[in-house]
């Protein structure tokens, strides 16, 4: 292992040498850019996001999804992407258990990585609200004002915000783009392939 390392880190000299002499600068100036952009990239991702995708075992299927892992989870907090899908999970699906809060995460952040659809959490949730017939998640435009009054199911939905930005796989919904509750019918979903049945919702892309 330490050969390896001494061979990667000779490799990166020449590379650097070779670029230093191409555009006039020391070879220690180039290093110390390279090293600073290696630590900013790294902060950016977030320490839990770097455990998880550092993690040699992942957790199969049936502790992931469960309520002993939410519990197990530090309290989550971060800034407006994570307040905006934690809002979405609360007011669309606080009531589902731990595999249908995650099926409905993935479908959020599935829309920001497409084409179709606005490149940030909150576009993605707040799509449409404010027109009628237009929003895209039915909490935005039902009238009512969104008070969280369950601190301890804010807590709970805000882990698996938390985690799913961190870098959590998408693997329960197929890539699904679209889903509705059990109980309607509505005529999109007819031209639509069924990706995943969870909880209380289908799943559609």
């Amino acid at each position: 292992m330490k050969r390896l390392v001494s061979i990667a880190l000779a490799t990166v000299l020449l590379l650097t040498t070779a670029a230093s002499a191409e555009v006039g600068t020391s070879p220690e100036s180039l290093v110390a850019k390279l090293l600073g952009s290696e630590r900013s990239a790294r902060a950016g991702i977030g320490s839990g996001r770097i455990a998880r995708l550092a993690s040699v075992a992942p957790l199969p299927e049936d502790k992931l999804y469960s309520e002993d892992w939410i519990r197990a989870q530090p309290r989550a907090s971060g800034g407006k992407e994570w307040e905006c899908l934690t809002e979405a999970l609360y007011f669309e699906a606080r009531g589902e258990s731990v595999r249908g809060l995650f099926a409905v995460a993935e479908v959020i952040l599935n829309r920001v990585d497409s084409p179709r659809y606005p490149n940030t959490v909150c576009k993605v949730v707040n799509q449409g609200t404010g027109r009628r017939h237009a929003c895209q998640f039915s909490f935005t435009c039902d009238g009512r004002p969104e008070a969280v009054s369950d601190k301890a199911a804010w807590e709970r939905v805000g882990k698996v915000a938390r985690a799913m930005l961190d870098g959590m796989p998408r693997r329960l919904t197929g890539g699904a783009l679209f889903y509705h509750t059990h109980w309607v019918s509505p005529s999109w979903s007819r031209s639509m392939v069924q990706t995943a049945a969870i909880g209380a919702h289908e799943f559609y892309r």
